[in-house]
C-alpha cells in the first residue's frame, strides 16, 4: 500500500503493526526495502503473486473511496479475507488509457451500473473477489472516465480465463469479459468523471513498486553473473580473468548503481514531502524511473545470460535464474505504463513542473 498507510482501519482491524514496525511509523523508506527483499530470490512471482492485486487495487478505495464503500469493501481487502486487483488495460486501450471502451451504463431505476466490455493483462484477476475498474460512464475521452469496485469470482456476467505470459508466470494475468454485469451505483469509486484522475494518481505508486522490484531482481541476475565468473575457466583462466569480461560487468554494473542510487532518493523525498507535492513533483520522474528500471534490469539480465554462455540460454542448471529473469524482462518493460509511453510522459509532466515553477519566480521577482 502507498504511505502513509490507513492507520486508523488498520487499527480498527487489530493490525497495529507490520513485522515490528508500528503502522504509523510505516513510510516510503520501509514500502522500498519490503518491496526490495520480496524480489531478492531474482524473481517476480512473489511479489507478482501475493502483492500487485492488493497494492494496485486497494489504494483507490482508500484515498477516493466514500465512507460507504469503505465500509463495504476495506475490512475483508485490507486483512486478505478477499482479494482485488486493479483493472484498466483492455485490447484495444493498454496506456492509452482515455480510449478504454468498457461501459457502465444505469439501470432504468438507476439502482445500478450495467458493465460490458473486456478487461485484459489484469494481474491477478483470475484469482480476485473483487477489481477496482476504469469504466466509461460518460462521453469519449478523458472526461468520461469513471472508477468502480466490480465483483469477479462467480459473478453473474463475469468470464475470466488465465493468459500465458513468457514471464511473470505466477502473476495470474487475466482475460476478463463482462456481459452486463450488474454493479451498485454505490460502488463507485469517488464521482462520476474522476476517473483519470484517479488512475493517474495511482500510477505513481505502481511504477515505484516496480521500479523497486526490477532494480532487485537487475541486482541478482548480475550478482549470480559475478559470481560464475569467479569460477568458470576459458582459455586456462577464469572469466574474471578476462578484461571484456570485466568491461561487460563494469558497465552494467554503473547502470545498476546509479538506478538504484535513484530509487532510494525517491523514496526518500517522498518521505519529507506531502501526498499532493510527492504527486507534482515526482509523478513524472516515477515514470522516468520505473522506464529506466526496465532498461537497467534488460542490460544486466542480457549481461548475466551471456556471462553464462549456454548455461544462460538453459531453463535448468547453472544460469536458470538468469534465464528466467531475462524472461521476466517485458513484464517490467510494458505493464504499468509501457517505456515509449512513460519516456514521453515523463518529459511532459516536467515541462509542468518547471512551468509552474517559472512562473512562481517570475511573480515573486516582481514583488
Amino acid at each position: 500500500m502507498p504511505a502513509p498507510l490507513p492507520v486508523d482501519w488498520l487499527k480498527r482491524l487489530g493490525i497495529n503493526d507490520i513485522l515490528g514496525v508500528k503502522v504509523e511509523d510505516w513510510d516510503y523508506i520501509y514500502t522500498g526495502i519490503y518491496c526490495d527483499e520480496m524480489a531478492r530470490s531474482g524473481l517476480s512471482g512473489p511479489g507478482g503473486s501475493l502483492n500487485a492485486g492488493f497494492a494496485f487495487g486497494i489504494s483507490p478505495i482508500v484515498k477516493f473511496g466514500s465512507r460507504q464503500l469503505q465500509e463495504k469493501f476495506l475490512p475483508d481487502l485490507l486483512t486478505g479475507k478477499k482479494r482485488g486487483c486493479i483493472a484498466i488495460t483492455e485490447p484495444e486501450a493498454g496506456s492509452d488509457v482515455a480510449n478504454i471502451t468498457t461501459t457502465a451504463v444505469k439501470s432504468a431505476d438507476g439502482q445500478h451500473y450495467i458493465v460490458n466490455g473486456t478487461k485484459k493483462w489484469i494481474t491477478n484477476g483470475i484469482w480476485s473477489d473483487y477489481t477496482t475498474m476504469a469504466v466509461r460512464t460518460g462521453g469519449p475521452g478523458a472526461a468520461g472516465l469513471s472508477v468502480l469496485v466490480v465483483p469477479l469470482k462467480n459473478h453473474p456476467g463475469v468470464t475470466m480465463r488465465r493468459l500465458k505470459v513468457s514471464g511473470q508466470v505466477t502473476g495470474g494475468t487475466t482475460y476478463i469479459e463482462l456481459d452486463d454485469v450488474k454493479v451498485p451505483v454505490s460502488n463507485i469509486v469517488g464521482r462520476e468523471g474522476d476517473g483519470m484522475r484517479i488512475i493517474m494518481t495511482n500510477f505513481n505508486h505502481e511504477r515505484l513498486v516496480i521500479a523497486i522490484g526490477a532494480t532487485r531482481q537487475a541486482r541478482v541476475a548480475l550478482s549470480a553473473a559475478f559470481s560464475y565468473c569467479l569460477k568458470r575457466e576459458a582459455f586456462g583462466k577464469t572469466l574474471m580473468d578476462q578484461p571484456v569480461v570485466r568491461h561487460r560487468l563494469a558497465k552494467a554494473g554503473a547502470e545498476l548503481e546509479t538506478m538504484w542510487a535513484w530509487v532510494e532518493q525517491i523514496l526518500y523525498q517522498l518521505t519529507h514531502l506531502s501526498k499532493e507535492e510527492g504527486d507534482r513533483q515526482l509523478g513524472g520522474l516515477t515514470a522516468l524511473a520505473k522506464a529506466k528500471s526496465g532498461m537497467v534490469l534488460n542490460e544486466c539480465a542480457q549481461t548475466a545470460v551471456l556471462l553464462f554462455g549456454g548455461n544462460g540460454f538453459t531453463k535448468t542448471g547453472q544460469g536458470e535464474l538468469v534465464e528466467a529473469i531475462l524472461r521476466d524482462v517485458p513484464g517490467i518493460r510494458i505493464p504499468g505504463g509501457s517505456e515509449d509511453v512513460l519516456l514521453d510522459l515523463s518529459v511532459r509532466q516536467l515541462v509542468k513542473v518547471y512551468q509552474a515553477e517559472e512562473k512562481k519566480l517570475s511573480q515573486s521577482s516582481k514583488i
